[in-house]
């Protein structure tokens, strides 16, 4: 009884796994000719799960499961932050799904693997996401890594792939060697792996040095300064539908859970890693902003966008549980779908049966597809945090979390990065709506266009109701 109570409490995982599992007999079995029919099951699968979750969360559900004598406070539970956290999660991973046959078809990548490799992903994100102890978290984020390292070197035929995945891999094992190291030290001065039993333990300075290995290890995971090395080169080596997977669902779910362990598990301990935190956000944010101005590569500048990103990010994880954990939501999820939109779109476009990746490909796109670089035009304002884009009303969430919370020098920094930031946003739409046009492109996608269509909507500046329903909604899930 007790366990289906549990397998009902964590539905939205068990709904993947069971789907995941049944898929690879249906792969095995089927081989290649029904990676399509895979394709849309696995996106209808994780939109499921994404609706069990958004339905657990507007129930109010916070309860724990899989209890046990070693773990009485039990190794999963589903929170109002993590439900709100997995439902978008899904949901993005769901859209990047279904954005992506197009692309797959013409890049010869058509295989059953990879609807199966990003469900596992996305299974392994809600794992980490709802683990209430150490232990249950380093299984989801492997499980959400292996997945990734295989996803990035999926186009088995091009070097540049085969790299990516390979430096995923070499830099990914050692943030999950730190992990663990951090977690075993944790449990040696705490007693337990629970959050609760972290929690109850008095500070020391061996829990301070786990808990330092265990930020750097999940600062990896969202990819955070300096722990982002791999993020340009993997985003500019892996397959085009692969990085608007990477820098979606996966990422929300990396500052989510960093977040999550951060408020629970070391919510007393806050004064041994608010400093620690503040002096990540300040070095993402600069490093993102001036790293993406020396680049040509529009993935490379996508990549160095989304480190100073979550650097905007980490300023409300900094702030703390009261006055960050509903302006880390809203402005992960603001910023998120603003950039499937933009990877969908961006790296979608083709010239004579390649994809583009500098920026002066771009040049002249109004012309040749005005609708889509009008989306585009939007996305990127919500990206940059330029009124009155939705981006913006997430920016200054975290903003105003930081100045209450009296780190106004963190706030100096974030405006700084943001002021630099154009610099590069505005390149882009320089190069779509100024210079001049060059080959005409190839037809986009229905998808993608879709894709697009959808976000820009989402992000569209009149859309008040929009923003304050998320505000509503991520308010809700940081009380619980």
């Amino acid at each position: 009884m007790n366990f289906l109570a549990d397998i009902t409490t964590a539905l939205p995982e068990t709904i993947l796994l069971v789907f995941g599992l049944v898929g690879l007999l249906l792969g095995a079995i089927g081989g290649d000719r029904i990676s399509g029919l895979l394709r849309v099951l696995a996106a209808a699968a994780l939109a499921a799960a994404a609706v069990t979750a958004f339905v657990q969360f507007g129930r109010g559900e916070s309860v724990p499961a899989f209890a046990s004598a070693v773990a009485p406070d039990g190794l999963y539970k589903a929170t109002l932050f993590t439900l709100f956290a997995k439902g978008v999660t899904y949901v993005l991973a769901a859209f990047a799904l279904f954005m992506s046959g197009g692309a797959l078809k013409s890049s010869q990548m058509e295989r059953y693997e990879y609807p199966l490799l990003i469900t596992f992903g996305s299974f392994g994100a809600g794992m980490m996401l709802s683990a209430n102890d150490l232990m249950t978290l380093y299984v989801g984020i492997e499980t959400l890594s292996l997945s990734s390292y295989v996803l990035a070197a999926f186009r088995r035929d091009s070097l540049k792939s085969a790299e990516a995945g390979l430096k995923y891999f070499v830099l990914g094992a050692l943030a999950s060697g730190l992990l663990l190291y951090g977690s075993a030290l944790v449990y040696g001065f705490s007693g337990g792996t629970s959050y609760a039993a972290i929690a109850a333990a008095p500070s020391s300075v061996g829990l301070v040095f786990g808990l330092v290995f265990l930020i750097c290890g999940l600062s990896f995971k969202a990819s955070a300064a300096p722990f982002h090395i791999w993020t340009p080169d993997v985003y500019e080596g892996a397959p085009a539908p692969v990085v608007a997977f990477f820098s979606t669902a996966p990422k929300i779910a990396a500052v989510g859970v960093l977040a999550h362990v951060m408020f629970n598990a070391f919510g007393t301990h806050t004064a041994s890693w608010k400093m620690i935190i503040a002096i990540i956000s300040a070095l993402s944010m600069l490093v993102g902003a001036f790293g993406a101005l020396m680049q040509n590569s529009i993935k490379r500048i996508l990549a160095y966008s989304s480190i100073s990103n979550v650097g905007f990010a980490l300023i409300a994880i900094a702030s703390g549980v009261e006055k960050g954990a509903a302006a880390v939501l809203v402005y992960m999820t603001l910023y998120v779908i603003a950039t499937l939109g933009m990877f969908g779109g961006v790296l979608a476009l083709r010239r004579a049966g390649k994809p583009i990746d500098q920026v002066s490909d771009l040049n002249g796109l109004v012309k040749s597809k005005p609708g889509m670089a009008l989306g585009l035009l939007i996305l990127i304002f919500s990206v940059a945090g330029i009124p009155p884009a939705a981006g913006f009303w997430g920016k200054l969430q975290v903003f105003t979390a930081g100045i209450e919370d009296g780190m106004l020098w963190l706030v100096l920094v974030g405006a700084l990065a943001s002021v630099v930031s154009l610099g590069y946003y505005l390149r882009l739409v320089w190069a779509m709506f100024v210079k001049p046009a060059k080959e005409p492109l190839d037809k986009t996608d229905i998808s993608v266009a879709a894709t697009v269509a959808i976000t820009t909507i989402l992000v569209f500046p009149v859309l008040t109701i929009t923003i304050q329903i998320l505000l509503d909604a991520a308010a809700r899930a940081a009380g619980g």
